[in-house]
């Protein structure tokens, strides 16, 4: 489904792994105060300049995490740097410095490590994050992506999964679903170009949530917009498991239980009708689908005039009592206990070996 635009194939192996990380990295600024020493050492220097230091790491494996048949590698970059600065996010931080480590197999010319890296380049610039390092390695079973995140914050400031009290008030940011409805897409179109390789796929109705899965935007405007309103959440974590699994980390963590709304549960009009399409309930889909990388948070109540009538926040629920448990409020006014499905990264036969 993705043609190469460019014949040119230039093999690793003509430049050695010292020349190929000068090259890739060639186009990285320092623009931090605190990054002291960036790449080109053994190591990285830091400052901390009297604050937190916020770290995060995420591994993205070909054929687990993304299928190059549909994913163009720009996108890839920029997605792996977003899946970690919302982890950064979640913590009510900055992220300030990223490091990028590859395992790449020999059937990857040099062009194309040089779209990854302008993806990982273009989301750095716009994040304004500093990238000081990492490392490059052969590998036999694709590509590898490892990305660690480092960002900072005032101590009075961190957030973390465990400070939701009952009676706070449940708020996510963004629509949820879109991301997952997104895959369903790209991956029916992959399937009709199997059948018919001259077929090229339409996907103007679908660019919202086709967008949500392919490059995804950590929800960094969300840190400055609670700073802005001055409000601090009690707790929370980053969307990337689905709801569900998130609303369930959160009562573990913070020892509540949660009342969710499901008619509060904030939907793009292209989620709707692409599940509608699908023949998949929508709310299943905000529930368990995953990928969306919105921040889900908790807040005290007494915050509440501060956010109502926000475009940006969304009120789905409140928290409760452990004991009464964690549910899903229907749209029929029903109790359902909510279960987690959440992303499997392992097959069955892997969890039984």
């Amino acid at each position: 489904m993705i043609e190469d635009k460019n014949p040119q194939r230039t093999p690793l192996s003509e430049l050695g792994e010292f020349r190929l990380i000068e090259h890739l990295t060639q186009n990285f600024k320092i623009n931090h105060k605190s990054t002291i020493l960036g790449i080109g050492d053994d190591a990285a220097i830091l400052d901390s300049e009297k604050k937190q230091i916020v770290v995060s790491t995420d591994l993205l494996v070909e054929g687990i995490h993304f299928d190059l048949s549909y994913v163009p590698l720009k996108h890839l970059g920029y997605k792996a740097v977003m899946v970690n600065l919302s982890d950064v996010c979640a913590m009510n931080a900055l992220p300030t410095q990223i490091t990028v480590s590859i395992g790449v197999s020999n059937r990857f010319p040099l062009e194309a490590l040089e779209e990854l890296y302008a993806g990982i380049e273009t989301a750095s610039r716009m994040y304004n994050v500093d990238v000081i390092g990492g490392d490059t390695t052969s590998s036999i079973s694709g590509l590898i992506i490892s990305i660690t995140a480092i960002g900072k914050v005032e101590a009075e400031n961190v957030v973390k999964r465990s400070g939701a009290k009952p009676n706070d008030l449940l708020v996510v940011t963004g629509d949820l679903g879109g991301a997952y409805m997104g895959l369903q897409v790209l991956e029916r179109e992959k399937e009709v170009f199997k059948v018919n390789p001259q077929s090229q796929p339409d996907l103007s109705m679908y660019t919202y949530i086709v967008e949500r899965q392919l490059k995804p935007e950590a929800r960094k405007d969300i840190i400055d917009l609670l700073k802005e309103l001055e409000v601090k959440p009690t707790s929370m974590i980053d969307i990337s498991d689905g709801l569900s699994s998130e609303v369930m980390h959160l009562c573990k963590q913070s020892n509540v239980g949660v009342d969710v709304y499901e008619n509060k549960i904030p939907l793009d009009p292209q989620v709707i009708s692409t599940c509608e399409e699908f023949n998949i309930d929508s709310t299943t889909i905000a529930l368990n689908g995953g990928e969306d990388y919105e921040l889900l948070m908790t807040i005290s109540q007494e915050d509440f005039s501060k956010i109502k009538g926000n475009p940006n926040l969304t009120v789905i629920g409140y928290m409760t009592e452990a004991d009464r448990g964690m549910h899903l409020v229907t749209r029929g006014d029903t109790k359902v206990p909510i279960i987690a499905k959440g992303w499997k990264s392992f097959n069955e036969k892997e969890e039984t070996e």
